[in-house]
């Protein structure tokens, strides 16, 4: 009996893990907002203005290491190049929610 419950537990773990969409933990609604009032001027529709080579596409920020909820923090917190630093301008859960609409709208394929 033992053995059987301990494989259901298993099961269910696995299933749990393998089956189940990433969370993200911002919520993309207000990144969504947030996004069109301080990263729309360059990022519109998930290009990129300054550098047309690094857009918000799912492939680019695969391809440039951009493609989790931290890289992203980390850019919009600190800048980069010509991307300026939004520390200080949006608070730890405004970045947040914003790289989490980022990554949401990338899976799906900006519009």
């Amino acid at each position: 009996m033992k053995k059987i419950l301990a494989l259901i537990l298993l099961l269910s773990i696995v299933f749990n893990f393998t089956f189940v969409r990433p969370v993200f933990a911002g919520d993309a609604a207000k990144g969504a907002k947030l996004f069109d009032a301080n990263c729309a001027a360059c990022h519109a529709g998930g290009k990129n203005l300054v550098n047309p080579t690094k857009t918000l596409a799912k492939a680019d920020l695969d391809k440039y290491g951009m493609n989790s909820l931290e890289a992203i923090v980390t850019q919009v917190t600190k800048g980069k190049a010509a991307m300026p630093a939004f520390q200080g301008k949006l608070n730890a859960e405004q970045i947040e929610d914003v790289a989490t609409y980022v990554l949401e709208t990338s899976e799906k394929g900006w519009k």
